[in-house]
């Protein structure tokens, strides 16, 4: 059981790539909707929160990322043909440098 969860929503296209994709059992209805989860660790779920500040959690421990991230996100269970993509996907969605300055720690300058 994974300790969080992305709720990517499916519109009617992206439900007959999901189908296409042969994952028509992982689309679920959540809030009257039809969408797919992408499991996440604890871990992955505090760099999604570190990296995406304001990302809100539900009760059921899932959220919803902001469009650019889900459309990254999206792309990548597509070309997998898989919602298991956690440990490809958090290498895309969370760049621990953003925000940083380009002289920040460990670089030597002053």
């Amino acid at each position: 059981m994974a300790d969080a969860y992305i709720n990517v929503f499916l519109n009617d296209e992206r439900i007959q790539k999901i189908q296409g994709l042969g994952l028509s059992d992982r689309i679920k209805e959540i809030s009257g909707k039809k969408a797919i989860q992408v499991e996440m660790t604890k871990k992955d779920q505090k760099k999604l929160e570190k990296g995406y500040p304001g990302l809100k959690f539900d009760a059921t421990q899932a959220c919803v990322l902001p469009e650019k991230a889900e459309g990254v996100l999206w792309k990548i269970i597509t070309d997998m043909k898989s919602v298991d993509v956690m440990k490809f996907a958090i290498t895309k969605l969370y760049n621990p440098l953003a925000g940083r300055d380009i002289f920040g720690r460990g670089t030597g300058q002053h």
